[in-house]
């Protein structure tokens, strides 16, 4: 029997059409963007407000030969979830896979000193923005039988103090995804969910350069964690490509802790 190449096993990883990743512009995001292409698929990004980064990112997966565009949403406005699944289902044609890898920076603070406003916040950003996101794209998902992943927290199995701005709207997101495992699954719909652990990369890289996470940050979770160490976007991003492949075809309605063993 002739060994199986990679290109091969690229190919193969994924359906035809295109991956969205939605938050591609952040840290933890544009490391799942580079994954998914590297595996061989055409990918889709979104922004906020970081048009440059997005774009630069697109043009730098067009340069390694995936097929690759920067899209900007508003995750609260329904009107402009709804343009951003067009517009990509016309650019791309189909779409198999969504990754939720979005979210506002976050600060750390006990529950009885956050603010309401920034919780509200959180809330209609994380929670809604994966409702509308998700309600967006399931007609298309439908029909490649495909695949939504959202990158949450490790923090639905071990409360971690003063992070109440992280659980409490990603538990409604892991709420969604199960939702969405159990009635899209006649469908071929797979949801699942990433439960990250302290990674060097996006909101908590940002925390700190904003002041909201406080220095000692980084040294205390990598001594918390049993591996000693941070996670990397690049640990994440392979767990996401895993769990959105032809791979993990009956997997669905689960939660993955990508940690370093801090939950246990």
């Amino acid at each position: 029997m002739a060994a199986t190449s990679e290109a091969d096993v690229s190919s193969a990883k994924f359906p035809s059409g295109a991956a969205l990743v939605v938050g591609g512009s952040g840290g933890l995001g544009a490391g799942i963007a580079r994954r998914i292409a590297a595996y061989g698929s055409d990918v889709a990004l979104t922004y906020n407000t970081r048009r440059e980064r997005g774009e630069a990112l697109a043009s730098e997966l067009r340069t390694d030969g995936r097929k690759a565009g920067a899209y900007a949403v508003d995750l609260t406005k329904q009107a402009s979830v709804i343009a951003l699944v067009e517009d990509v289902v016309r650019e791309f044609g189909t779409l198999h896979t969504v990754v939720f890898a979005a979210g506002p920076a976050f600060a750390l603070r006990y529950i009885s000193q956050t603010d309401p406003a920034t919780m509200e916040h959180h809330l209609a950003s994380d929670i809604m923005g994966f409702f509308h996101i998700t309600q967006a794209a399931l007609p298309h998902l439908r029909k490649t039988r495909g695949s939504l992943v959202a990158c949450c927290t490790c923090g639905f199995d071990r409360w971690p103090v003063k992070d109440a701005i992280s659980v409490v709207p990603k538990s409604g997101v892991w709420a969604i995804a199960r939702g969405v495992a159990r009635e899209e699954g006649r469908f071929g719909v797979r949801a699942n969910v990433i439960g990250t652990g302290v990674i060097n990369a996006g909101s908590s890289v940002d925390g700190l350069a904003n002041g909201n996470v406080p220095s000692n940050f980084i040294e205390d979770a990598a001594a918390a964690t049993p591996l000693r160490r941070l996670g990397e976007a690049d640990d994440i991003a392979e767990a996401v490509c895993f769990l959105a492949s032809r791979q993990a075809s009956f997997i669905t309605g689960q939660l993955l802790n990508v940690d370093g063993g801090w939950s246990v």
